[in-house]
């Protein structure tokens, strides 16, 4: 049973987030030959003041909000 864990600042709306884990378990199973409900995909989701990035946060580095409309 793969379990496959994804790291992603918050942001994300739910849509993306069902998105993101179709395409992952699809892959997965694509893969390795696996069933579907075989597959466990985790989203941790940080806050951008708790994620740095060369030495500097992301909040400072790209501000409040980036990525709540993809990655803009």
């Amino acid at each position: 049973m793969p379990v496959i864990t994804i790291k992603i600042a918050k942001g994300r709306s739910i849509e993306q987030k069902r998105n993101l884990v179709e395409s992952i378990t699809d892959s997965v199973v694509s893969s390795l030959d696996v069933k579907p409900e075989w597959v466990s995909v985790l989203i941790e989701e940080f806050d951008r003041e708790n994620w740095a990035t060369g030495g500097e946060l992301h909040s400072d580095k790209f501000g409040c909000g980036f990525g709540d409309s993809g990655t803009t």
